[in-house]
């Protein structure tokens, strides 16, 4: 540790009740979805086949995740925006990573830090109450230090044991430039080394850690990492020699997965920075002089309306045009994440196809010599 063994603030200022009033707010836990106990869901999705508008889409769209795993050159990836964890589809994402279901993970680093690695500690999202998901008690919650996301609420306190926790780790690493693959690494070691993880038992970053999964994180000190690191720059100086963040790193070694993987397939839930990020490796690897073939496989559920040509609701067709996914097995499915992703994993899952597939440890790849410029 530096000469400051206090890394940050770890008390919200802007909290005025009594700790103890909070116990009111928190009832009932968010609890994760298991598909795994789930078979009926396929005989439902194969129905959806023979209906209309998104029930058909996600038929589709289970069809061709099914596909990427039935197609044991195909190295899969998933990417995930919006706040997934928080909102009860943990499991589902740890049952793709225990059997085989995903090669790597891009995500936004809130689902992985302020919310994976926040359960992984113990502390928990809870319900809220139906009165608190209209706004007029948000001044109320603030006062007892607790954070709303939409219907679910979190202790602040709790949150910042965990940004804390990120600063430790972060001051204990040699000096020098670390991907996000290479941070969330050390989170997995952390919770190898403090007896796994706490709660449930279920973490994402832990079974990644054990199955050679890479995660990144294109925006990662958008979280509570962040704030780690906001810590460690302020203990250290910003000049002085520290782990640092490479965002060039991250997409460097993503880069590095298509080249030396050229069959991929997306499964993309939400949109944002982790859908781009992973889109334009194959514009990375034409740039590095790799003739990488566009994705060979692409399913996206969101909820974003295309009209308004932002990047989250921009079409897998409309990516074709940028020589990024191919357009033979491509799928948008406009729905909420937690309706069509449960469907379509747990359709995956009991068919079967991932029971004969391999993963592909990236994790382990990435440690070889690279592939350079063509």
């Amino acid at each position: 540790m530096a000469n400051n063994d206090q890394t940050l603030n770890t008390k919200p200022l802007k909290a005025t009740a009594d700790a103890a009033g909070k116990a009111k707010y928190f009832g009932k836990t968010i609890e994760h979805v298991d598909v795994t106990k789930n078979p009926g869901i396929v005989p439902l999705v194969d129905a959806m086949q023979h209906m209309a508008y998104s029930s058909r889409d996600l038929y589709r769209a289970a069809d061709i995740y099914d596909r990427m795993l039935r197609d044991r050159e195909c190295g899969v990836i998933l990417t995930l925006a919006g706040s997934l964890i928080s909102a009860g589809l943990k499991k589902v994402f740890v049952d793709m990573i225990r059997n085989n279901m995903v090669d790597a993970i891009v995500s936004t680093g809130a689902n992985m830090v302020d919310q994976d690695f926040f359960e992984a500690l113990g502390f928990r999202h809870y319900v809220a109450a139906e009165e608190y998901k209209s706004g007029l008690y948000d001044g109320e919650l603030r006062e007892h230090a607790i954070d709303r996301i939409y219907d679910t609420l979190i202790s602040e306190d709790d949150l910042r044991v965990c940004d804390e926790t990120t600063g430790k780790i972060f001051e204990n690493m040699e000096t020098g430039a670390y991907s996000s693959r290479e941070f969330f690494r050390e989170f997995g070691r952390h919770l190898e080394q403090n007896g796994g993880p706490k709660g449930d038992g279920n973490s994402i970053i832990y079974e990644a850690y054990k199955k050679d999964v890479p995660i990144f994180a294109p925006a990662f000190s958008d979280c509570s990492a962040g704030f780690g690191l906001v810590a460690l720059q302020a203990n250290r100086g910003p000049d002085a020699p520290q782990a640092r963040w490479d965002g060039g790193k991250d997409f460097y070694e993503l880069t590095q997965l298509k080249i030396k993987n050229k069959e991929t397939g997306l499964f993309m839930i939400g949109g944002g920075v982790p859908k781009n990020f992973t889109q334009d490796i194959v514009v990375a690897a034409e740039v590095l002089g790799h003739d990488a073939p566009m994705h060979k496989y692409a399913v996206q559920v969101t909820v974003a309306d295309v009209r308004d040509g932002a990047l989250s609701s921009s079409t897998l067709k409309e990516a074709s045009s940028w020589g990024k996914v191919d357009t033979v097995y491509e799928q948008m499915v406009f729905s909420e994440a937690t309706l069509a992703v449960p469907l379509i994993v747990g359709y995956a899952y009991h068919k079967g196809s991932w029971k004969g597939r391999t993963g592909k440890k990236w994790s382990t790849l990435l440690e070889q010599q690279p592939a350079g410029v063509a």
